[in-house]
Order: structure tokens, then sequence, then C-alpha cells
């Protein structure tokens, strides 16, 4: 099989990384993707180390099975935590979304103060600390995990009050640093954005991984020749809990092409 007629795979720990699917579609639409949600285990962002690098190993195993020429580790907890031993192990290359949403957010930033909001082991494993001080020493960052924006996002309430407040008090000590740019760190977060803008004011650019991320799937094809260059791309959506919910609220991220999906055991 011509390796570029192959599928690439993504996994997020839920429904989250429908947002960085709908990036690599809009700039992927030739490939074909498959979609893993592992819903039956999520969050990962209150797991530990040793448990989210066993749940991404066996994500990557799935979709390695299903024959696909690239991997993206579209959760951000996963790409914090397990991305390099997940790529030391696969024979495929692989990327995550931290170091495509870092250099975004150097390259949105003015004054070189930049915030960053993730879940709880997102910002505790420190990989968007180390990446954007490894690529600009110097830059000033501040983080604050915000564990409840994504069940808000997965509820649908992402515009009025309670989403407002919400965003509000997680924000707070952010502005106050007088940040110039807020990097999303977690794949729910672009659904929130008109109300981050609100909170923040036109002052402070939003930056979604999600989209950086999808560009730097599409260099490292054609550097590796492994784009396919015509026909319609399809995509296959499996989860490890009933699909009745994921479709229903993965609607509200992709469209109405998350029209099924296939639920597999753990």
């Amino acid at each position: 099989m011509d390796n570029r007629a192959r599928p690439i795979g993504v996994f997020d720990s839920g429904i989250g990384g429908l947002t960085v699917l709908r990036a690599l579609v809009d700039l992927l639409p030739h490939e074909d993707f498959i979609y893993l949600g592992d819903t039956a285990r999520l969050p990962y962002g209150t797991k530990s180390r040793e448990v989210i690098v066993q749940y991404s190993r066996e994500n990557t195993g799935f979709l390695l099975a299903r024959g696909i020429k690239m991997l993206i580790i579209a959760c951000n907890t996963a790409s914090a935590v397990a991305l390099d031993e997940i790529a030391r192990a696969t024979i495929v290359p692989v990327i995550g979304v931290i170091e495509p949403g870092a250099r975004a957010a150097l390259r949105a930033t003015r004054a070189g103060k930049i915030g960053v909001i993730g879940t709880e082991a997102t910002i505790a494993s420190g990989a968007y600390t180390r990446a954007l001080q490894r690529i600009r020493p110097g830059v000033e960052i501040y983080t604050r995990p915000c564990p409840m924006l994504v069940p808000l996002v997965e509820e649908g309430w992402t515009e009025g009050d309670i989403a407002e407040r919400t965003v509000a008090h997680y924000l707070e000590s952010l502005k106050r640093s007088g940040i110039d740019t807020l990097l999303l760190g977690c794949t729910h977060y672009p659904m929130l954005s008109a109300t981050f803008a609100r909170v923040l004011g036109p002052n402070v650019k939003l930056v979604d991984s999600a989209t950086a991320t999808a560009s730097a799937v599409r260099r490292l094809l054609d550097a590796l020749d492994l784009a396919r260059r015509a026909g319609r791309g399809s995509q296959s959506f499996f989860v490890t809990e009933t699909p009745d919910r994921f479709i229903r609220v993965g609607r509200r991220f992709l469209g109405p092409q998350v029209d099924s999906a296939v639920r597999i055991e753990r």
C-alpha cells in the first residue's frame, strides 16, 4: 500500500481533540483521519503520569493496528506527559500540540508576556513553560489551571453569565500580570474563545494550538512525501464508551460529520 494513502491517527482523552481534527480537516482535505476518543477514561487532566502514559500507549497501539502513517496526540495532557515516550516507541512520525502551540504564542506576543491555561496535569507538567523558554529564553510566562472549563464546554455553556464569570475568575490573575498573549492549552478551550476575548479585551491575542498543530502536520507530511494530493478525505470515529454522548457533543466541535462512532472495548 502506498504510504501516502494511509490514514492519519488522532487520539484524545475524549471530545476536545475534535478542535484539532477540525483544523486538520480544514487544512488537509485530501487526508483520511481515524479519531479515537478515550471517553470511558476521561479526564486525563487529573490522572497520574503513569496512568496517562499507559492510556496513551494503548491508544497508540489501537491506531497503529489500523495502518496509520502519522500519529497526532491531540490531547494537551497526553502531549505534555507522554509524547516523548510514545515517539521513542512508535515507528510512525508523532506530533503533539505543545510545541506547535508554544511557537505560535511566541510569534504572537509583542511584549514577551504569555499566559498559559490548561488542565491541572498539563500546567503541573511544566511542558508549555519548558517549550516556551527553550525557544525564547527570558520570555515571561504566567500559568493557570482551569479545571472547570472542560465541563462547561461539554455542557454547551460557552456563552452567558456562568461561562463569563467562571472565565473571569480564572483569568483575573493573568490579566493583572499584563499578558498580551493567552495560549489555550486545552483542546476544549477554543470553544470559549469569544468569552475569553470579552474578558481579556482587544489587547490580548488568543493562540489556539489546534491551528498551529495542523500547520506543523502539513509541513511534516510534505517533508516526508506522505501527503495525499487528490481525493476527498474521510473521518472515522472510535470511542471507549457509549457513542451517543460523543456524537451529540462532538457535533458542536466538528459539525454534522460526527454522525456515528464505533465503541471499542478496553
